[in-house]
């Protein structure tokens, strides 16, 4: 089967280079399609009729708010007060010097999950993070012996 190199092609809409695409006139491996941050017309032409208006509409929405209109009290609130993702974690913990001392750890964070002070989930990622030193922990101590031994079958 006879195949054409990849080729350049150019946007109709604004003469850009695209992705470049097969003899089939398929894309090649790798992002193509829209060129990211690109808009749909449709989606420009909302935004432009908005912006002329979008101080008349931010005042109405506020107004509705204040008068008791729960979606637009929503609106506003979201705008003013992004939702969180995560909260900090207040609680004591022993930090842990050697695997020895993980278990103590562990149990730190289980009665503060336990009493409520953290949650299930923020128990869960801190457990994790215990884990994830015990086990580097674990890894130094291996290489460290390794080490040891193999000078020792060296000499």
């Amino acid at each position: 089967m006879k195949t054409a190199p990849d080729t350049t092609n150019t946007d109709r809409n604004n003469g850009a280079a695209t992705a470049p695409r097969d003899s089939r006139g398929r894309f090649g491996q790798g992002n193509a399609g829209r060129r990211p941050g690109s808009r749909n017309k449709t989606t420009l032409a909302a935004m432009a009729l908005l912006d002329k208006d979008s101080k008349r509409l931010t005042q109405k929405a506020i107004q509705m708010a204040l008068a008791g209109d729960a979606a637009a009290m929503r609106l506003c609130m979201e705008r003013l007060v992004p939702p969180t993702r995560e909260r900090v974690i207040q609680v004591e913990l022993p930090i842990p010097e050697t695997p020895a001392d993980v278990p103590a750890t562990m149990r730190a964070i289980l009665a503060a999950a336990a009493d409520g002070t953290i949650t299930a989930t923020e128990a869960e990622k801190l457990g994790r993070c215990v884990e994830t030193f015990a086990r580097a922990h674990e890894l130094a101590d291996f290489d460290a012996r390794l080490r040891a031994l193999e000078g020792k079958h060296a000499s």
